[in-house]
């Protein structure tokens, strides 16, 4: 229903997305795009890059005219602002492999004569591209009432606790923090555990929270391991550059609970049956509940470290260290943002899949008639049946 594309490297002179799937008649402009592609390049830790290289733009070249989406793919292009920097240049070889990043591992696989083959493709630098795919998704998302947000729990050994805030409070709040963290303490704490990382010559990783709200009941599928949503979003947020845990709600916690402490219990509310708590994260039977889609992603430390790391020469088979190429010294805050993009695309597919129809129009009255769990929505029989004769 819903798939997309990117295409370009870190360093060349663009980055490139087709979306296809996106109904017709939904508005959409270049500007719809500028926020979520400046909010993924900011944060304390960034590297230079961030800073002062790369100011992103998104065009639309495809799938939008007079302002609407036509129902046809829709292309994004993003230019690399330094690619000039680089065009003609001889670039020296790079057959030290850094641990932690592709350099070795795509090597071997594609044989490539030179790690920066591996590099540039592998970078995160392709993220921009999701997010921007993301913002698409985001506004179609948006017709239907549904948000998503994000904020960052944990940098290193620093974290936050947020208390009485609900999730419109935290978001807000993120937006107003370098690091994305919505607590004025947990700020200050993250802030320090960076500075000390940088001081150290080393890098952080930590954990953020992606959350969906008001999204309906009945996305996704018991029926399909591959239609599972639990399944489609965790492998959207382990597809992301140096992710390396998901969970849903607090699903690791969940684990060393017992079954009674876990399960959200049931009860009835103005003729509708609702869940007493949100263990679940908003997600049962793989299908949405109707409750807040609670992602809690875990990111490991940036690869790139200013101190040397022990490696070997490919190209000699000697011993060597590895070579500092710029990067960020903490890149949590930025991929939260990844997140959200990556939680947009999944919800957006879903809904489509759910909803049919080719424009927005025709998914609207669709979305409206969507069974919200009022008693009166179960089709109870409430007489024997044989199941198998």
């Amino acid at each position: 229903m819903l798939r997309f594309l990117t295409a370009g490297e870190s360093h060349g002179p663009e980055l490139l997305a087709i979306v296809e799937g996106i109904p017709a008649g939904l508005a959409l402009t270049e500007a719809d795009l500028l926020p979520d592609l400046a909010r993924r390049q900011v944060g304390f830790g960034v590297g230079p890059r961030m800073k002062s290289i790369e100011q992103d733009e998104a065009q639309i070249v495809s799938g939008v005219l007079a302002g609407l989406t036509i129902g046809a793919p829709i292309g994004l292009r993003i230019i690399n602002r330094d690619h000039t920097k680089w065009k003609g240049q001889e670039i020296p070889p790079m057959t030290v492999p850094r641990p932690g990043h592709a350099d070795q591992t795509a090597a071997l696989k594609y044989g490539y004569p030179d790690l920066r083959f591996s590099l540039e493709r592998a970078s995160a630098r392709e993220t921009a591209a999701r997010v921007a795919v993301g913002a698409v998704c985001r506004k179609l998302l948006a017709e239907f009432g549904i948000s998503i947000g994000s904020y960052v729990t944990e940098i290193g050994t620093a974290s936050a606790e947020f208390g009485e805030l609900d999730f419109n409070q935290r978001f807000e709040a993120a937006e107003r923090s370098e690091v994305r963290c919505p607590t004025e303490a947990g700020t200050a704490a993250m802030r320090e555990e960076i500075r000390a990382a940088m001081q150290a010559k080393d890098t952080l990783g930590g954990v953020f929270e992606v959350v969906a709200l008001n999204a309906p009941p009945g996305l996704g599928s018991h029926v399909h391991w591959d239609r599972r949503l639990g399944g489609r979003v965790a492998a959207a947020m382990m597809s992301i550059h140096a992710m390396k845990g998901v969970e849903i709600g607090p699903g690791f916690e969940n684990a060393r609970m017992r079954g009674t402490q876990v399960h959200d219990e049931f009860e009835t509310s103005d003729e509708r049956v609702r869940r007493r708590s949100n263990r679940a994260g908003g997600l049962e039977g793989g299908i949405t509940t109707g409750d807040p889609l609670i992602v809690r992603v875990a990111m490991k430390p940036i690869s790139t470290t200013l101190t040397p790391r022990a490696s070997v020469d490919l190209a000699t088979g000697q011993a060597a260290e590895t070579r500092y190429e710029r990067s960020d010294f903490c890149s949590v805050p930025r991929a939260a943002v990844v997140g959200e993009a990556m939680l947009c695309i999944v919800l957006a597919e879903a809904l489509l899949r759910k909803l049919g129809g080719d424009s927005v129009s025709e998914m609207k009255p669709r979305f409206d008639q969507l069974p919200r769990g009022r008693l009166d929505d179960f089709k109870m029989v409430n007489e024997p049946i044989i199941f198998w004769d």
